[in-house]
């Protein structure tokens, strides 16, 4: 390796390392094991050149309706170089297969972002019988969406394969429970199990979240992390 080349790999090691002791007392460092799983080799990514966070989720979760004003919120809080996106699993559980073919069917018709929140309610708060196909296209039309699109988007080719990458990504990211967060293809981050206070817990995961964000910002190649510093300093402005 070129001694240029090696100089800089280095320096970026260097500073993923200080970044991951940075920001935290004396033995509250981030730590793999306890505060993130490292996925080797890292998982592919869908936006190679930004800092891609995932969330693994189901509607028929209740710790996923109460986790989503918190991460909506926070979502809309990143800077430009973070890509946020969700992954409806399924577990081989025919209920939660139709609430992730609903999601991926709302995205399709545009209907996602007036919906999601009311969807989470509705199964949570009013305890609707909202697992099958007839009964969601009836519930999505009475909420103000189209029920025809939605009905032909749910059985779509589109959304059909789309359920199938899920299921498959769900499996090569190891996730076996939800909400879960996961940081550029790399880190599988670990929902902390105190305080008792659930709502606590999760703002502490979104805390994670940003520190371990940190790390792959630094641990990117010094174009691409130049650049993302920017962008990041910019969105703070």
């Amino acid at each position: 390796m070129p001694t240029r080349i090696r100089s800089m790999t280095l320096a970026v090691l260097c500073l993923a390392t200080a970044v991951l002791c940075a920001g935290a007392p004396a033995g509250a460092q981030l730590a793999e094991g306890r505060d993130y799983r490292l996925l080797t080799p890292a998982r592919p990514t869908s936006s190679p050149r930004k800092i891609e966070v995932v969330e693994f989720f189901s509607y028929a979760c209740p710790h996923c309706a109460r986790f989503n004003p918190l991460i909506s919120a926070w979502v809309a809080k990143q800077p430009k170089d973070v890509v946020f996106r969700r992954v409806a699993v399924c577990y081989g559980r025919d209920a939660w297969m139709n609430l992730a073919r609903t999601y991926y069917a709302l995205e399709a018709t545009g209907d996602l972002n007036k919906l999601d929140g009311a969807l989470f309610r509705a199964i949570h708060d009013e305890h609707r019988n909202l697992f099958e196909e007839q009964s969601i296209a009836d519930w999505v039309g009475k909420q103000g969406g189209d029920a025809a699109r939605f009905a032909n988007a749910y059985v779509s080719f589109g959304v059909n394969n789309q359920t199938v990458q899920a299921d498959q990504m769900t499996t090569d990211y190891l996730i076996d429970a939800v909400p879960t967060l996961a940081v550029n293809g790399r880190y599988v981050l670990i929902t902390p199990t105190q305080p008792e206070d659930e709502e606590q817990r999760f703002r502490e995961l979104l805390a994670l979240a940003d520190k371990v964000i940190a790390v792959a910002r630094a641990a990117a190649p010094p174009t691409t992390a130049h650049a993302a510093a920017k962008a990041a300093a910019a969105q703070k402005r």
